[in-house]
């Protein structure tokens, strides 16, 4: 009996300075100070349009529960953004091409009017 006594305050002592030491003792602003968290640390470029370096560069910071939101939202919204503007660029310029071709074809196939043809 005199052994499970001695356990069970040695259990409460331990319970008791862990606590303590979690909580700081109320002596302190608290047991760790507030850390500043991660920031990307390169970020994509904002002078000029992503290229796939940049792409293949990006690291994001871990946090506590895997990468942070703002950061990977921030990317993908601009990865989205560049890649629109992208499609809508290659569609007018095929759009260009295409009128083109079909002008130069309608002109290669167009009599020539102005010699008069003879019989």
């Amino acid at each position: 009996m005199v052994m499970f006594l001695f356990l069970v305050i040695a259990l409460a002592v331990v319970v008791a300075a862990v606590t303590l030491a979690v909580v700081g003792g109320g002596d302190s602003d608290g047991p760790l100070p507030d850390a500043a968290p991660e920031r990307l640390q390169d970020p994509l470029p904002v002078d000029r349009p992503v290229d796939r370096a940049d792409v293949e560069s990006l690291r994001f910071p871990l946090a506590a529960r895997g990468y942070r939101m703002a950061d990977v939202d921030d990317a993908l919204s601009r990865l989205g953004a560049e890649l629109a503007e992208r499609d809508a660029r290659i569609a007018d310029l095929e759009a260009a091409l295409a009128g083109a071709q079909a002008a130069a074809h309608v002109s290669m196939q167009k009599p020539d009017q102005g010699h008069g043809e003879q019989r």
